[in-house]
């Protein structure tokens, strides 16, 4: 910098009179001290940052080094002296960098002061930003072309100036708002509420900002806009109110926006309460009603389509002369019972506006039609009975939508309007499109529910036991009752299986879980119960099988995955077997965590038998134990699932006192009976389901049973052979002598010839005539096919081929070989060869 001696440097503007920017501040600004003959003495990093000099380059040389023009030696003398008197001062210098380059910096000179004996100046400054100066013109275009409608009011809130934009927006000219109230040139209801805002500005000179309001423009009367307004107080230099300054912003996209969330939210709770496809259409119909239509139907496919593929052409039953086959599934209207409709609920619709067909179900985006003139696109051609209703109720816009999802095109909805002026336009399109894709989940919801609940419920039934023959032994009737459509069918099952010696085995079982995997795991357990209890098992020792079969199908569980995917889980069960002998009265039962059996005697007396409550099925490691009963003629057996007895409060044993209870009422028919205890029980669905079983004992008559003892010696077994024949006699069964007599003879045989003693023959008399032959042996018999060379070996060939069935059961004293015969159609009556009750002829 030059010299004080050279007056001040060129610059722009007279001195000013004082520094308007007040202290000097350090820390932000370049600093340099410059002696009063002009050398740099002092040099800071800022400086350093803003010349690119460094200390040790600048220091003791000439501040005019760092000027962009020439020195000015009487402007220098002036600032010096001004800092001399200290006022200081400040300006705008163009000084050159280090690498010769121009930059304005807005330069301040302090007061002198002395510094180690010489005179110095202190001098800060910093880089000058360009500032934009506004142009009238400018500044008018800006307020006259913005994008935001702007007006400015008197005190008496009449329009003094208003740009184009506010102009358009409401579509009454400049001439007739100028010197007038909004209240004038807008409706009531719009301008009462903008003018009393407005006086509270004024009276408060709070601004008011972002009021939105619905309005409409003369030009477009019947079309909504939203806007968002602001009004501010204008003042003058005193702070004297002048006036209103207001500002519009037409924001109906987001409006509409909001709209749309609003709605479809909405939409979300009122449509899909249940899992009902016919309700869900009607929720879609009664919502969209008054809403967004004045009248709504839709049609639903009666064979949803899937496409997988695009291109796939529509073919097959789902179309009928070329439209699709549909039905109608829900309507609502504005006017009551849905005058304008030609087709009722429940009725089948082949309805596709013109001039569509039925790929627009396929193919087709929502379909809009703001003007709908029924004698255009072919509606009087094509559909004149739908063209009269669109005249007689004055249908004027449309918008039909189809209904997808999955993939799987469903049917379509459809909204008029007639009452609502106000026609559907591109804005409508979203609403409409966002409530039948809403609607359109639940739909396809409730139709895969209840799809799969139908396939469980036809599953079900057909694993179930259409009739129970409980033969001459018991009177069966049963009662199933599935789970309420929430919850859907579970797993309750039950079964009466004829068993040898005129013994029937009843079972009921209760499979966790519902759907079609307890279902199925339903029917896996009930056909190995049958083969178990073909094989002539013990209760317990049944149990114990079935405990170990379902212990390996839990172990072949799927992946859960795969188990989302349709795999048949086994997540747990419960059982419940028993055996009635009608020779003995004798019932042998036994349960794996399932509730114990109810008994009624024929006095009327309920009772649940203390039966051991073995493990739930699957759990392994824990044995079932057995319990006989015996039963008077008459008595009643009872099993169920826990369903019966669990009721509303969850109290089991309040549960068993109720089920006691309406099981021992007297002078009904067993059928009757078990649906009546079921009605009582269960007044309404519950969320599991129940199933019961009835069975009535009857007892094998003496005169219907006849014994011998077989010593051990083959020549007993002619003797044997004439017992069995007088026996026949006795019975009427003649017919039945000679392949009876072969039967005995070999089994006979077999039992002295392999087995150890004692030997014993029965011969039972009921639907089928059995003969049984006991022995202390546990060895099982084998079927041979003896060759032609072979001597023997033939016995028990011989006796399958002549018997119904054949088998071995064992008991714990040893083995039973049992054989069957079908009797004579119709069952002869035995003559009269002794009282009933008279005991068995015995050897």
């Amino acid at each position: 910098m030059a010299s004080a001696d050279e007056g001040p440097p060129a610059g722009p503007g007279p001195l000013p009179s004082a520094d308007p920017r007040g202290p000097v501040q350090l820390s932000d600004d370049a600093v340099a001290v410059v002696a009063g003959d002009g050398t740099v003495i002092g040099w800071t990093r800022g400086a350093e940052a803003l010349l690119g000099y460094t200390a040790a380059e600048i220091i003791g040389r000439s501040a005019a080094l760092l000027l962009a023009g020439d020195p000015d030696p009487r402007r220098t003398a002036a600032v010096a002296a001004r800092a001399r008197g200290g006022s200081g001062w400040s300006g705008l210098l163009p000084l050159r960098t280090r690498d010769e380059r121009r930059v304005e910096v807005d330069v301040r000179v302090s007061a002198s002061f002395l510094i180690a004996g010489r005179e110095g100046f202190l001098l800060s400054g910093r880089e000058r930003t360009p500032q934009w100066t506004v142009e009238g013109s400018v500044l008018e275009g800006f307020l006259t072309r913005s994008p935001v409608g702007m007006a400015v009011m008197d005190p008496e809130l009449r329009y003094i100036w208003l740009n184009d934009t506010l102009e358009r927006f409401g579509g009454v000219p400049r001439e007739q708002r100028l010197g007038r109230r909004p209240a004038d040139v807008l409706p009531g209801l719009l301008a009462a509420p903008i003018e009393r805002l407005m006086r509270q500005v004024l009276a408060t000179g709070v601004p008011v900002t972002d009021y939105e309001y619905l309005g409409w423009s003369w030009s477009d009367p019947n079309r909504r806009r939203a806007y968002s307004s602001s009004f501010f107080p204008l003042v003058d230099a005193q702070e004297n109110g002048i006036g209103i300054g207001y500002m519009v912003q037409d924001v109906t996209d987001r409006w509409n926006a909001r709209r749309l969330l609003a709605l479809v939210n909405e939409a979300g709770a009122s449509i899909g309460s249940t899992l009902d496809v016919q309700r869900t259409a009607q929720e879609l119909a009664d919502f969209a009603v008054p809403r967004f239509a004045d009248f709504v139907f839709v049609d639903l496919l009666e064979t949803p389509l899937g496409r997988e593929r695009p291109g796939v052409p529509l073919h097959g039953p789902e179309l009928r002369g070329g439209r699709p086959s549909m039905r109608r599934m829900g309507m609502s209207s504005v006017r009551e019972g849905c005058p304008e409709a030609v087709v009722r609920v429940g009725e089948s619709v082949d309805f596709v506006p013109p001039p569509h067909d039925a790929h627009f179900l396929l193919d087709g985006a929502p379909f809009l039609l703001p003007q709908l003139d029924p004698d255009s696109h072919g509606w009087a051609v094509e559909q004149p009975e739908r063209a009269a209703r669109i005249r007689d109720f004055g249908l004027h816009s449309l918008i039909s939508v189809p209904m997808r999802a999955r993939d799987t095109v469903l049917g379509l909805t459809t909204f008029m309007r007639s009452q609502n002026p106000v026609p559907f336009d591109e804005d409508d399109v979203a609403p409409a499109r966002e409530l039948v894709a809403r609607a359109a989940v639940c739909v396809d919801n409730a139709r895969r529910y209840t799809r799969e609940h139908t396939a469980a419920l036809v599953l079900q039934e057909s694993l179930l036991p259409h009739t129970l023959r409980g033969g001459t032994a018991l009177d069966v009737a049963s009662s199933y009752l599935p789970a309420d459509a929430k919850d859907g069918v579970g797993g309750d099952w039950f079964d009466v299986i004829p068993l040898s010696g005129a013994r029937v085995g009843l079972v009921i079982g209760d499979v966790v879980g519902h759907g079609i995997s307890a279902a199925a795991t339903m029917g896996r357990l009930r056909t190995a119960v049958q083969t178990l209890a073909d094989m002539d098992l013990a209760p317990d020792e049944l149990l114990a099988r079935l405990d170990d079969l379902v212990m390996r199908l839990s172990e072949e569980e799927p992946a859960a995955g795969e188990a989302d995917r349709g795999g048949t889980t086994v997540l747990g069960a419960t059982c419940l077997y028993a055996v009635y002998d009608p020779a003995s009265r004798c019932c042998t039962m036994a349960r794996a965590g399932h509730p114990p059996p109810v008994v009624v005697t024929p006095q009327g007396e309920v009772g649940f038998p203390d039966l051991p409550s073995g493990p739930p099925l699957g759990l392994g490691g824990l044995p079932f134990e057995s319990l006989e009963v015996e039963l008077p003629e008459g008595s009643l057996l009872g099993l169920y699932t826990d369903g019966l007895i669990e009721g509303t409060d969850k109290d089991t044993e309040q549960g068993k006192v109720r089920l006691g209870r309406a099981i021992s009422r007297e002078g009904l028919p067993l059928d009757e009976l078990c649906a009546a205890v079921v009605k009582e029980l269960l007044p309404v669905p519950q969320p599991d389901d129940i199933a019961l079983l009835l069975a009535r004992t009857h007892a094998l008559s003496p005169d219907r049973v006849a014994s011998w003892d077989v010593p051990l010696d083959p020549a007993a077994v002619g003797t044997i052979r004439s017992k069995v024949a007088r026996q026949l006699e006795t019975w009427g069964l003649d017919e039945l002598t000679m392949t009876t007599e072969l039967i005995v003879s070999e089994l006979v045989t077999n039992a002295i010839r392999y087995a150890s003693g004692p030997v014993r023959l029965r011969l039972l008399l009921q639907s089928v005539l059995t003969c049984e032959v006991s022995d202390a042996s546990s060895t099982t018999p084998r079927l041979r096919h003896a060759r032609t060379t072979d001597e023997g070996g033939r016995g028990l060939f011989l006796v399958a081929q002549l018997a119904r069935r054949w088998g071995t059961r064992y008991t714990h004293r040893g083995k039973i070989i049992w054989a069957e015969q079908s009797l004579p159609s119709p069952l002869p009556v035995p003559p009269a060869g002794g009282p009933p009750g008279s005991p068995p002829p015995s050897g």
